[in-house]
């Protein structure tokens, strides 16, 4: 590893960067899969082939169907794939499983992952409000924005460098909740969020739209369809432009987005898709002000010449799926990311106008490739049926990151003048590189008896190694775990199914251990979950009701003196959920959610925080959204009322529990008119009623982040 000066210089957003050479990664293990596709072609026959050589009439499918991975003919999703890595009903998974279908996002007006995911049983957003780096929640009162996958595949952070999703770009988001590293390896364990991608479609379809509001731009398209009379070659196109703010002065939310994708799709038993994308993304770091200074929430501290979180990621990967027949069935995803990090920011002004503030800045780049290869076998055995699926995936993540550390000049903040990139003086630079490779072997068997008990058990393997290196030190450390999952499903009728779980996760420390009081071992969950499902067939609908009990050990704490860290925490969450999706009718949508979570620091270094309440967890959420449809009468076409409101109770800003931050309800609402057959108008408020409301305190710096206030964005669309 070759160090760098790490003499006190003004950011040079070039001089950092190098390329990591990830990219290798994505060939060797495209190719070495050379094995298992090579049969194909023997087994391929064209769609216009037959025996007599005569060519079959294209049909063309409108609409499509409901599959598991989307798109969805309403809010209510049927199948998942993310439950078990299987195509598989929600009604027969033995864990909750939340879908926020790509028609819920439109109706609510989605811009970003926190929307999505806000009327969502289990899940906690807007954590540290107007702190919008990166896509911050809470599931199941642990925080797990760093659970994030898409397509199945993870994404990962390391440091600061990583990009939040588009989800302009996706045709739907699941959650499941619980312990996962059985299915999805190293992760936290409240659960995961799994974006799935849009893809071509067997039909011709597209939109094109405008949106404004206020300091905000933007306009996009999606089409696709088939290329060719036997219908086996699909493209889509899928692109964005915004120009926007994150609601206070001197904030960017600019967005570049541009995603083609073409599918392959020769017969009924073979598919192969090529997913791209470029997201370019101009925003800002979060905007706080000092706790009691009576400031409007949207002031502004920093320095607006030195006050960016701009990324550019670039990916390109594919899922490719065969079906042999006789029940065996061979899936395989890769992904290739790179990722450019420009991080600056001043911030920490306090009402002495003398206080200097803190400076800092990091320039980072990301390089990261992800497989997943999955054999399915299906057979019946009498009254028992059986699905085996055996996975083996490989992920190499290597960072690069620049970072520097200084101070600003103070500011009056009753009457800030701001003083420019001059006033900012550098007291350090350091330059650090990381890595992860993780190499997994995964097995998991759903037995079926009678077409009502399902039995899940599951293993996984992980082999992780880690480094990092800086001026400092170099470190690498290797962690070993196997996680099992084991879940039972009784379908006491067609529509009503019960089930119970447990299941296990782990996450590693970083490679860097000296300060460890002992050797580290990855922090670990378990999980015992009871829940029923109903899914009526009189209406498209789903209930889920979910009870369970999830402990994560192994929590790293500094002890008093902050001169080493002992793995002795314990944090212990229990509850319950309630989710009901329900398109009542063609014109009526109800979503309903609530949660309760009963948090408790179990143990801890300091005996007085046992017993307290983990910061920023609430004992409750709660949320509901319904839209109605007026029919149009010729000459005035539909219109769609929505109106939705989310409760989070109050919650912590420090774990002695002595910060006590409010309860707060906001309002959300939306008006759609049908123009015409082929235009709408919608106009969409988020915090209707503006409501002003602390999300976070941070206790260090006597620093308040507020929530995002009202915003309301009109948009014109046109589909075909």
């Amino acid at each position: 590893m070759v160090l760098r000066s790490t003499t006190p210089v003004s950011p040079d957003k070039g001089a950092s960067k190098r390329k990591p050479g990830g990219t290798r990664h994505f060939w060797v293990a495209l190719l070495s899969s050379s094995a298992l596709l090579a049969p194909l072609p023997a087994i391929a026959q064209s769609v216009g082939e037959t025996g007599s050589g005569t060519t079959l009439e294209t049909i063309t499918v409108e609409g499509g169907g409901q599959t598991a991975i989307g798109p969805d003919a309403s809010i209510v999703a049927k199948d998942t794939s993310t439950g078990s890595k299987t195509n598989t009903p929600l009604l027969d998974l033995p864990a909750s499983v939340s879908v926020v279908t790509e028609q819920e996002m439109r109706e609510r007006g989605v811009q970003t992952l926190d929307q999505a995911l806000s009327y969502t049983a289990g899940v906690s957003t807007d954590i540290y409000g107007s702190d919008d780096r990166y896509d911050f929640y809470l599931i199941r009162g642990f925080y797990s924005g760093g659970s994030k996958y898409r397509d199945g595949l993870p994404i990962r952070t390391q440091n600061f460098t990583t990009s939040r999703l588009e989800p302009y770009g996706m045709q739907r988001i699941e959650v499941l909740k619980g312990s996962t590293s059985t299915l999805f390896g190293l992760n936290g364990p409240g659960g995961i969020v799994n974006a799935i991608t849009k893809r071509p479609q067997a039909a011709t379809f597209g939109e094109v739209y405008t949106t404004l509001g206020d300091d905000h731009v933007e306009t996009g398209t999606d089409f696709g369809g088939v290329l060719d009379e036997n219908g086996e070659w699909s493209y889509r196109l899928t692109a964005k432009w915004q120009d926007g703010n994150n609601g206070a002065d001197f904030t960017d939310d600019d967005r570049i987005y541009i995603a083609p994708a073409l599918t392959w799709n020769p017969t009924d038993a073979t598919t192969f898709t090529i997913l791209t994308d470029y997201n370019k993304r101009d925003g800002s770091p979060g905007t706080s002000i000092p706790l009691g200074s009576g400031l409007d929430t949207k002031t502004f501290l920093g320095e607006p010449d030195f006050n960016n979180m701009d990324t550019i990621e670039r990916n390109i990967g594919y899922s490719f799926e065969h079906d042999f027949a006789n029940g065996l069935q061979f899936r395989q995803v890769a992904r290739h990311t790179n990722l450019d990090l420009d991080y600056e920011t001043v911030y920490g002004a306090s009402a002495d106008p003398t206080a200097r503030r803190t400076a800092f800045a990091v320039y980072g780049e990301l390089e990261s490739f992800a497989i997943d290869n999955q054999l399915q076998y299906d057979a019946s055995f009498g009254r028992f049926d059986s699905r085996t699926l055996v996975g083996l995936e490989y992920t190499r993540t290597t960072t690069d990151e620049t970072r520097y550390d200084g101070s600003a000049a103070g500011i009056d903040i009753y009457d800030p003048s701001f003083c420019g990139v001059e006033c900012i003086t550098w007291a350090s630079v350091s330059n650090s590189d990381f890595g992860m490779t993780t190499k997994a072997v995964y097995l998991q068997e759903e037995l079926t008896l009678d077409d009502r008990w399902i039995l899940t058990l599951g293993g996984r393997y992980d082999h992780v190694d880690s480094s990092t290196g800086s001026s400092a030190g170099s470190y690498s450390a290797t962690d070993e775990a196997f996680t099992k999952r084991v879940g039972l499903t009784y379908k006491a009728t067609s529509e009503i199914s019960l089930y119970a779980n447990y299941s296990e996760s782990f996450e590693p420390v970083g490679a860097n251990r000296v300060s460890f009081a002992s050797p580290p071992q990855p922090q670990e969950g378990e999980q015992y979950e009871i829940g029923v499902k109903y899914q009526p067939t009189a209406i498209d609908a789903l209930f889920t009701l979910a009870f369970f009990d999830l402990t994560q050990n192994n929590v790293a704490q500094w002890n008093p003196t902050y001169t080493e860290q002992i793995q002795i925490g314990q944090v212990n969450v229990r509850g319950v959920e309630l989710e009901g999706k329900i398109a009542v009718t063609d014109s009526t949508n109800l979503t309903l959610a609530y949660s309760y979570w009963d948090p408790k620091i179990e143990k801890d270094l300091n005996p007085a925080l046992v017993g307290n309440r983990p910061e920023r967890v609430p004992n409750h959420l709660a949320s509901i959204w319904a839209d109605y449809t007026i029919p149009g009468n010729g000459t005035i076409g539909d219109v769609t009322l929505g109106l939705g409101a989310r409760f989070v109770g109050k919650t912590y800003g420090d774990i002695a529990n002595t910060t006590e931050l409010a309860s707060r309800t906001v309002f959300d609402a939306a008006v759609n008119y049908k123009v015409t057959e082929n235009a709408s108008l919608q106009v969409n408020a988020t915090n209707l009623f503006d409501k002003e409301y602390v999300t976070h305190v941070d206790t260090w710096s006597n620093s308040a982040w507020y929530g995002d206030r009202r915003t309301v964005k009109a948009t014109l669309r046109y589909t075909w």
